[in-house]
């Protein structure tokens, strides 16, 4: 098993130098340079040193460098502005090389339980453009953790409960008497719509036209609501997305007089209302949780619903939340508190807006399918891949703009196209090359550049490139590697002849470690990397 590169070598630098000068390493830390010459590997551990050995870091790195470059796998270490540079031998390239071919990356089981709860969009419309960010980025951290060695279940809250519903209800309804009845109705503006809302009324005219005529609107809100999921589901399972868990909003509603005697000595009534501080634990005002009617509010069923989530027993929980949540954080975590739970055991990710062009302007969305853009309408139209890949081009925090003409170009401006073309590339050279893929496996580096060990350095910098996704929930850190590590490979590719080349199995094996890195980065992303490209 392969652990982090960067730790194998940064742990047995930190061994060696812990045994001389009586002085206690900590386990120093390695980073790439910006340029291949300044070695594989840098560390700036001397500055850290220079008060307590009372010396420059500039003396002390010339110093420890000496003694570095005496370890058995380093190949050479020199002192440059306090920095040691560190070039790793080639037998130990080698080595580690062999270890990832033959074991891969296998994190080792962690003994945490993570719940992640994602999209959990109201089911009353399909999924729009908005919430694909929120269900790719969902996926990613469950199949980023999953690979990490954590156990992670998925959810998917189901609001149905409070107006909404009734107001799926009333637009079914509306629609029904419209296009169904021949009558005429005034269709308010803030009603939902869209193809969808037709075909329901339809499909539950079609079952028992009585619902319709007389006008029975809980069950049509419950019919439409089920509906509306199933497209929701199916939507997602387009794109591999399948939950562990459903939570009905509606079902957990029936515990609120037990879970508003745990959180009394927090609440307060006022003006007809009970109110619950929240002030207490860091919100700008407090919150209403029963309305003036005894019917419980929003943030009733988001304290219901984290009390049933608590009660589970998880380490950690994480809530991917639209924007538009920020406000929610705060009460919510001061709930939980109230509750006797651990709030640091929350993590919430607000997911950031997207802004959606075609040829440079503002995507034209289609009234006949509701005012907003479908997140199956531009699947359809740039594939799964692309839509997979350009979600996580940024961290959720940050806004994402994107044209979708540019995702589908095959050249260098689509950067999913250009990784893919790395990985066929290389599969092409393995078809060309007169050496069987195990004999390039077996072969033992012979004539290594500077240029080629550091593609493989590079290519070997996966597992803890993902892991540090994965810990700053940053899936941009994974396509940004991918698309780094391929654009290194093209270099090379471009500078290098392969085929009938005296180190033709040197840059085959380096290849196809490259090759094992981008499909099993793609693979985080729920994409298969591409064998050949048409």
């Amino acid at each position: 098993m392969l652990n982090h590169l960067s730790n194998i070598v940064a742990d047995m630098v930190s061994e060696k130098l812990n045994d001389i000068d009586g002085i206690v390493f900590n386990k120093i830390i390695l980073q790439k340079p910006k340029k291949p010459e300044f070695g594989h590997f840098a560390t700036n551990f001397c500055f850290s040193l220079a008060k307590e050995m009372k010396k420059s870091p500039v003396h002390i790195a010339t110093e420890y460098a000496d003694i570095i470059s005496k370890l058995d796998f380093i190949e050479s270490a020199n002192a440059v502005s306090g920095f040691v540079n560190i070039f790793l031998k080639q037998e130990f390239l080698n080595e580690i090389s062999d270890d990832y071919l033959k074991n891969g990356f296998q994190a080792e089981k962690k003994n945490k339980k993570i719940l992640l709860e994602y999209i959990s969009a109201n089911p009353t419309g399909p999924l729009h453009i908005g919430h694909a960010r929120g269900a790719i980025g969902g996926y990613y951290i469950q199949k980023c953790g999953s690979f990490l060695g954590y156990e992670i279940d998925t959810e998917y809250y189901v609001n149905d409960a409070g107006k909404q519903m009734d107001l799926l209800g009333l637009s079914v309804w509306l629609r029904a008497c419209e296009s169904i009845l021949s009558r005429e109705v005034e269709f308010p503006e803030d009603y939902y719509r869209g193809d969808y809302i037709l075909d329901i009324a339809n499909d539950i005219y079609e079952q028992d036209k009585n619902i319709i005529i007389n006008k029975d609107l809980k069950k049509i809100a419950d019919i439409a609501k089920s509906k509306v999921l199933d497209l929701i589901k199916n939507d997602l399972s387009k794109i591999d997305i399948h939950f562990d868990y459903f939570v009905s909003e509606k079902s957990l509603y029936a515990k609120w007089d037990d879970t508003e005697k745990i959180i009394k000595d927090y609440c307060y009534k006022k003006d007809g209302k009970l109110w619950l501080e929240t002030t207490k634990a860091s919100d700008e005002k407090d919150r209403v949780v029963v309305r003036e009617d005894g019917v419980p509010t929003y943030l009733a069923g988001d304290i219901l619903y984290h009390k049933n989530k608590f009660e589970r027993d998880y380490d950690t929980y994480i809530n991917i939340w639209g924007a538009d949540h920020h406000g929610y954080i705060n009460r919510v975590k001061s709930a939980i508190k109230f509750l006797g739970f651990n709030e640091e055991k929350l993590e919430i990710l607000l997911s950031q807006m997207v802004a959606l062009l075609k040829d440079g302007k503002p995507y034209k969305m289609s009234k006949r399918k509701g005012n907003f853009i479908l997140m199956e309408e531009v699947r359809e139209e740039i594939g799964n891949d692309a839509l997979k890949f350009i979600f996580l081009t940024k961290k959720f925090d940050t806004h994402l703009e994107f044209d979708i003409s540019k995702l589908k170009e095959q050249n260098s401006s689509n950067p999913i196209f250009y990784i893919n073309y790395a990985h066929a590339r290389i599969n092409s050279l393995l078809e060309k090359s007169q050496f069987s893929k195990k004999d390039i496996e077996n072969h033992n580096f012979q004539n290594l550049s500077q240029e080629s060990s550091n593609l493989l350095l590079f290519a070997l910098m996966l597992s803890e490139t993902i892991e540090n996704s994965f810990n700053q929930k940053a899936p941009n850190k994974l396509t940004d590697y991918l698309y780094e590590l391929s654009s290194l490979f093209h270099s090379f590719y471009n500078a290098n002849k392969f085929i009938d080349n005296e180190n033709e199995k040197d840059y085959l094996k380096v290849s196809i470690i490259v090759a094992n890195s981008i499909k099993i980065g793609l693979s985080m992303m729920g994409i298969e990397a591409k064998e050949k490209m048409y």
